[in-house]
């Protein structure tokens, strides 16, 4: 009967959860359609807008006569695939602890792909008949809806949660000092919903009889009658990782019962890297990580990379183009300088540059290692007398790396991080060095704007870790600034 009971509680658990789901989808699909509808009215009535002296709204608005019959396609079209992407990028799962900041992100990721497959589809059944009037307009008004409709979903929960309704009854199974955190954590913060029924001493000889200020009711032999008697929803499993096998069949205990469980891993103390929890199908996985970066800031990253690397090549085409005939007029030899680097954890690929060099240097340079001696006064006269005229302006005022924004655009490199290596070079880092590999090389970074070529090896490399520990947008933002003036005025270079 207990087991027939337990299977019950956890049907209807997911059955909630699957409930919540699809009202939320529900919901969005609502708010989508609500938008279509409107976005339709004001294509129709655009020229309203045209008193206000605003926009040239007549310009903009088409005559092709389609109908709100013919339009209703695109409705069909637009709410399942942008409610499918919703469901694939975590949307519909639980928003209890999660910031107000990661929906909207959602949101945003969301609705570009969404955008793309439109495009796609338009493009591919030749939907002609669609303004781009109307496009434009109900995607403005649908993501300014959705995101509303997200905003005001949160506070709204958030509101309930903090009065003490929808609240989420938890057992604390452990009683150490990251059990203890954990407890205060929840106790901060009551928007979340949770409320710690108690907690379960995992080594009861000890005699523990508080975890902070949260009893302990029982030990791992207790926790199927605690389940029974206390209604929990779910169990947080915090114990040392040398105790990691004893909880085994209290997990399997939760499982039956239908309860959720939750182990807080702590398997190694590390000093760099950050776990973050993944999966394989239905194979749970920890994954340790040294770069703080999130995937929406990669990919935020990636996106300026390629608009900014894009934009980059359009405007410099000409020059570029009067450099390569300068380079083939002045010196023989190729207009490109290709050379394999390694780039994101050392995989490979061909960098290009201007040649600045005669042809036969790179056989006389071959086995100089050149970042030994970065900063040597001498060694750079010895380098210069390889390079021909131009070379030496053109690596003055680095315009030899402009061909690397083809790298960025193709995702070999990307505008900042660390400056790709030579495999050569790589096969003598020191372990701690090898790190560098774990973000995709740049075109400028740390080193660029503090000093360049008089920075010594090791303090590049340094320089390139403080980066990666201290990597955000906005840093990347300022060392683009700052690799301006520098590359202006030529400091470092030679």
């Amino acid at each position: 009967m207990k087991e027939k009971n337990s299977y019950q509680n956890g049907t209807m658990f997911k059955e909630k959860e699957s409930i919540l789901q699809k009202t939320t989808m529900l919901l969005d699909a609502s708010v989508l359609t609500l938008a279509f509808f409107i976005a339709y009215y004001l294509r129709g009535h655009f020229d309203i807008f045209g008193s206000l002296n605003f926009i040239p709204a007549k310009e903009f608005v088409t005559t092709n006569g389609a109908s709100l019959r013919e339009y209703l396609l695109v409705l069909l079209i637009v709410v399942p695939v942008w409610c499918f992407i919703f469901y694939i990028n975590g949307m519909y799962r639980s928003m209890r602890t999660r910031r107000l900041m990661a929906f909207i992100w959602i949101v945003f990721k969301s609705f570009f792909f969404a955008v793309l497959a439109f495009g796609a589809i338009v493009f591919i059944f030749r939907l002609t008949f669609i303004s781009r009037l109307y496009v434009g307009i109900f995607v403005l008004v649908s993501l300014t809806a959705i995101i509303a409709e997200k905003i005001f979903l949160y506070l709204i929960m958030r509101y309930i949660r903090i009065k003490g309704y929808n609240n989420r009854r938890i057992l604390i199974v452990g009683t150490g000092r990251r059990a203890i955190n954990i407890v205060h954590k929840i106790l901060y913060h009551p928007e979340w919903g949770y409320k710690v029924i108690g907690a379960i001493d995992d080594e009861p000889e000890r005699g523990i009889e508080k975890v902070g200020p949260v009893e302990v009711i029982g030990g791992l032999p207790d926790l199927q009658s605690i389940l029974h008697d206390k209604a929990i929803d779910e169990v947080i499993f915090v114990v040392p990782r040398s105790r990691l096998n004893h909880i085994e069949d209290a997990v399997y205990i939760c499982e039956t019962e239908g309860v959720k469980a939750t182990v807080a891993v702590d398997l190694f103390n590390l000093k760099i890297a950050r776990s973050r929890p993944s999966e394989f199908e239905d194979i749970p996985l920890i994954s340790f990580e040294t770069t703080l970066a999130k995937e929406w800031q990669l990919y935020v990253k990636r996106i300026m990379d390629i608009v900014l690397s894009g934009v980059g090549i359009i405007v410099f085409s000409p020059f570029l183009l009067v450099t390569a005939i300068l380079i083939k007029l002045t010196s023989p030899g190729p207009v490109l300088f290709r050379q394999v680097r390694l780039g994101l954890n050392g995989r490979k690929f061909i960098l290009y540059k201007f040649r600045t060099m005669y042809v036969e240097a790179e056989q006389e340079l071959a086995d100089v290692d050149v970042h030994s001696f970065m900063g040597d006064s001498d060694f750079k006269k010895k380098k210069r007398q390889y390079m021909t005229p131009l070379g030496k302006i053109l690596r003055k005022f680095s315009v030899d790396e402009l061909p690397q924004l083809f790298n960025v655009f193709l995702g070999h490199m990307s505008l900042i991080g660390p400056r790709p290596c030579v495999p050569e070079e790589v096969q003598q880092y020191q372990p701690w060095q090898r790190r560098r590999l774990s973000m995709r090389p740049g075109i400028t970074c740390l080193w660029q704007i503090r000093g360049r070529n008089n920075v010594k090896f090791e303090d590049w490399m340094k320089l390139d870790l403080e980066y990666l520990d201290n990597w955000s947008l906005s840093l990347d933002v300022k060392i683009l600034i700052k690799t301006i003036p520098v590359v202006i005025l030529g400091i470092g270079a030679y």
